[in-house]
């Protein structure tokens, strides 16, 4: 059933899509006027954004259902090769219906609107042919079953309704799994495949979660604790309900899916690590590059980019070293820090209780750097166990006020000798806030703009921004000691070591050896968190390069604003300016920028 419901909704968006554009008629004796034109322009744009906000709540339910669709809270996305292909149309419709228009006259606003789904529809139509999907199907962190997982976490049943969408989700499992499994056949069949090291790293999170027993299985935890306003009969007839599509549904596939990267991926994995070995790597690194920095940067710069920020910021923790009164040479330092116990927590609880103290204390001091804050809180939280071995060393979960979920700032409480508290501080302002939870919280409270902008990724504006977070502690003096500066300034080596690493993996086919050497010579970075990383930039192509990019974009953005705007420049607007609208990729955030400069030149 709901196959025919999507597939019928498809075959209605493509006739809309399709559809010409209806503009006023004149009369051809009188000339239109500007202001009619305009209105013309801005009212076939506007529709052109709802009938896309359609499209994307179809084919995105789990955007759509943390916005608070009901109905999409209990479906899962088609992740078949078959429904991608056929996107093709649809979005060519959209492209023609945005070509049709004459941007020139709309409003500045709609400009940028226009301008930016151009953007994002034009990579959407680019990516199919390159059929992505059979290197995305699974990386070092997992497959579809971290998906379903994290889903599984984010989904609060207070309901019998919720029950009954959430148990619909989990009907849906089973084919998305499938699909995940085809679309890695035909990356075997083609040659466009993970190497072994991820492989490996994949099994050892997806043999487990093979093993896993209905009464231990993550996806029933929204179960765990049903309301009492469902009576006890309803809730053991639910709960008997989702347990029977876990055990006879879902672990047959789970099992199959482990078996098939065991048996069948496994032993046509190569040794080589990147894409420049792949038939047509290079050609999909290059793409993959452009769409995360969002510029028309080649692998060739980000690596040369990569090389320079590696030179100034060692000069710069050279000067921290001194600071914290180390006498002996940077390599000796780098032991100090990765081997003495005082710079380590003795328990997970301590690690998160300092973590919790680090957000709380960031807290305090936004208001002095935003005009506006999101109204979605956020928790502390650990890292789930059953996948933490893999995981890096912390991450972002978005929440939904609408479906009464707070963000998670998730950190990492296994292998504590691999978690130096002095990189912690950087790590909160990355993570939490001022970082990934304040600016993306404001993107999905961004109820003036499109739908489509409250949960488009822009990954150099989103990474960038916590880079720059990172930063802003210096400003916020959140940083104490020498030891934490440090601390910050390694985790910037870090992002600038990933633009070196990640395009010598995939651009210039360099080894494991050679892509680590950055890490280990030039920042603190724990061991395991370095193979950690290594790791994911192999299996995540191009993603790494985004954060530097983004971060020095944004921290150009800002001094050009503080040349320009001189006493007259406020930190507060400037960020609001920044985050309140949402993400836009580089070209058009500089064009944006420079608008809201022109403006505040021009305030009384």
């Amino acid at each position: 059933m709901k196959k025919t419901i999507l597939a019928a909704s498809a075959a209605a968006l493509l006739a809309v899509c399709a559809a010409p554009v209806a503009l006023a008629q004149t009369p051809t004796s009188a000339p239109t006027p500007a202001s009619a034109v305009q209105h013309a322009e801005n009212a076939a744009l506007a529709r052109i954004l709802t009938d896309y906000e359609t499209y994307l709540r179809s084919v995105d339910p789990i955007t759509a259902g943390m916005e608070g669709d009901r109905a999409a809270q209990g479906r899962l996305p088609d992740a078949s090769r078959a429904f991608e292909v056929a996107q093709e149309p649809v979005l060519k419709g959209f492209a023609d219906r945005l070509a049709a228009l004459d941007a020139a006259t709309l409003t500045p606003d709609d400009r940028l609107n226009h301008a930016f789904l151009t953007y994002v529809i034009r990579r959407a139509r680019d990516r199919i042919p390159l059929d992505t999907g059979r290197i995305d199907a699974f990386s070092s962190e997992g497959g579809p079953g971290q998906t379903a997982g994290y889903l599984a976490a984010v989904t609060r049943i207070t309901s019998a309704e919720d029950a009954e969408l959430y148990i619909a989700r989990l009907e849906g499992l089973p084919r998305f799994y499938s699909d995940q499994r085809a679309a890695a056949q035909r990356g075997l069949e083609t040659g466009l495949v993970q190497p072994r090291s991820i492989v490996e790293n994949a099994l050892t999170l997806i043999e487990p979660e093979a093993a896993l027993t209905p009464e231990a299985d993550p996806l029933l935890k929204p179960f765990a604790a049903l309301p009492a306003s469902i009576p006890a009969d309803r809730q053991a007839a639910l709960t008997a309900r989702a347990r029977a599509v876990v055990a006879d549904r879902i672990m047959p596939e789970r099992r199959e899916w482990a078996r098939f990267l065991r048996e069948d991926y496994l032993p046509r994995a190569p040794e080589t690590l990147g894409l420049a070995h792949r038939p047509g790597g290079r050609d999909l690194y290059a793409f993959l590059v452009r769409g995360y920095t969002t510029t028309d940067m080649t692998p060739d710069e980000v690596h040369q980019l990569g090389l320079q920020e590696v030179a100034r910021i060692r000069a710069r923790m050279d000067t921290e070293m001194q600071a914290a009164g180390w006498t002996g040479d940077f390599a000796s330092f780098l032991n100090f820090l990765r081997t003495d116990p005082q710079f380590y927590a003795t328990s997970r609880e301590q690690l998160l209780e300092k973590a919790s103290e680090m957000a709380k204390r960031s807290d305090d001091g936004l208001p002095a750097l935003f005009g506006t804050l999101p109204r979605t809180p956020y928790g502390v939280r650990p890292v789930p166990l059953e996948i933490e071995a893999n995981y890096t060393t912390g991450r972002y979960f978005p929440g939904s006020m609408e479906n009464g979920i707070a963000g998670g700032y998730m950190v990492n409480t296994g292998k504590l000798d691999q978690r130096p508290l002095y990189e912690l501080p950087a790590l909160t302002l990355h993570e939490a806030v001022p970082g990934h939870h304040l600016q993306i919280a404001l993107q999905q409270e961004a109820e003036e703009g499109p739908y489509f902008r409250r949960s488009v990724d822009v990954t150099a504006f989103v990474e960038g921004w916590g880079l720059y977070a990172e930063f802003l502690g210096e400003e916020m003096g959140f940083y104490r000691t020498p030891y934490e500066r440090f601390g910050r300034l390694s985790y910037e080596m870090w992002r600038a070591c990933r633009l070196v690493a990640d395009t010598g993996i995939h651009w210039l086919g360099w080894d494991i050896e050679q892509a680590r050497a950055c890490f280990r010579d030039n920042s603190a970075l724990a061991t395991h968190n370095i193979e950690t990383e290594l790791q994911r930039y192999i299996g995540w192509p191009g993603q790494a390069t985004a954060y530097k990019v983004g971060e020095i974009r944004l921290r150009a953005i800002r001094s050009r604003a503080e040349a320009e705007l001189g006493d007259r420049f406020d930190v507060r607007r400037f960020h609001d300016a920044l985050l309140v609208d949402g993400p836009l990729p580089m070209a058009l955030l500089d064009e944006r920028m420079n608008r809201w400069i022109a403006e505040e030149k021009g305030r009384p």
